[in-house]
């Protein structure tokens, strides 16, 4: 009898698991491959809430700016110091756009998930959210930093950024390689982690007590989320730095 109560349990339990499906998406078919639906809608919204703020602050622009005009120079101005303190006053200028261009998208997608009720949207299937609270999104962006440093190297010193792998000892190489795999798995998994935890805390407080406790949660996730698009875009200017520098540059520009 107990042979067959752990048998028929059994039976009930693979059958039970072979139906559980985890994460469901919403996907575009074009030919052979699949595109993550949900995250291209909330991403070109967030782009285009992005266009439509540019083209608002430059579309009459005044010598004393007021309005939207106000807060894109300011921000502007924030994004040059950012840029200037990471990556040094001579050569900060060409990457304004890249590192402005990440901060904002992380900032607007962040804040678009602490305030836009993403989740009643229906979709055939899946659900929507922020663009930064999938990891596709975050990997993404993690990678074209790689590219940025790979490339701000590569443009300065040619060849000659590969040495850095073998100085001061060849030894180190396999670290050196580690380390340049490592850069973008952490700005991936800092950003998706947080925004990911910061949704699921919301959530969950709302289903518990629905009106007061979320609330200063929810600002306190407005904090948290800026804070996370500073820090990816500080990182990315600092591994810029560094691939524009490499080991001693600072020391042969004093001579």
């Amino acid at each position: 009898m107990e042979m067959l109560n752990s048998s028929v349990l059994n039976t009930f339990n693979y059958k039970f698991l072979a139906s559980l499906e985890v994460g469901h998406h919403f996907y575009w078919q074009l030919g052979n491959l699949k595109l993550h639906g949900q995250v291209f809608l909330t991403s070109w919204f967030v782009i285009g809430i992005l266009v439509i703020a540019s083209l608002a602050a430059t579309r009459n622009i005044q010598k004393i700016p007021t309005g939207i005009q106000n807060f894109m120079e300011y921000a502007l101005e924030f994004i040059r110091d950012l840029a200037k303190n990471q990556i040094g006053e001579k050569e900060y200028r060409p990457w304004v756009p890249f590192i402005g261009t990440l901060f904002l998208f992380i900032f607007v997608s962040n804040w678009s998930g602490a305030l836009i009720p993403w989740k009643l949207i229906r979709l055939p299937e899946g659900e929507l959210a922020a663009p930064t609270n999938d990891i596709n999104t975050t990997v993404a962006l993690a990678l074209l930093t790689s590219l940025a440093y790979f490339y701000a190297g590569f443009s300065k010193k040619g060849l000659r950024y590969f040495t850095k792998y073998i100085e001061p000892t060849p030894i180190l190489l396999p670290i050196a390689i580690l380390e340049d795999f490592t850069k973008p798995l952490s700005l991936s998994f800092r950003l998706f982690g947080n925004i990911l935890a910061d949704e699921l805390v919301v959530a969950v407080l709302v289903l518990l007590v629905p009106l007061f406790v979320p609330l200063p949660v929810m600002a306190l996730g407005l904090f948290t989320s800026a804070i996370q698009a500073l820090v990816f875009a500080t990182l990315a200017a600092a591994y810029i730095h560094e691939a524009l520098e490499g080991h001693g540059g600072e020391e042969h520009e004093a001579h």
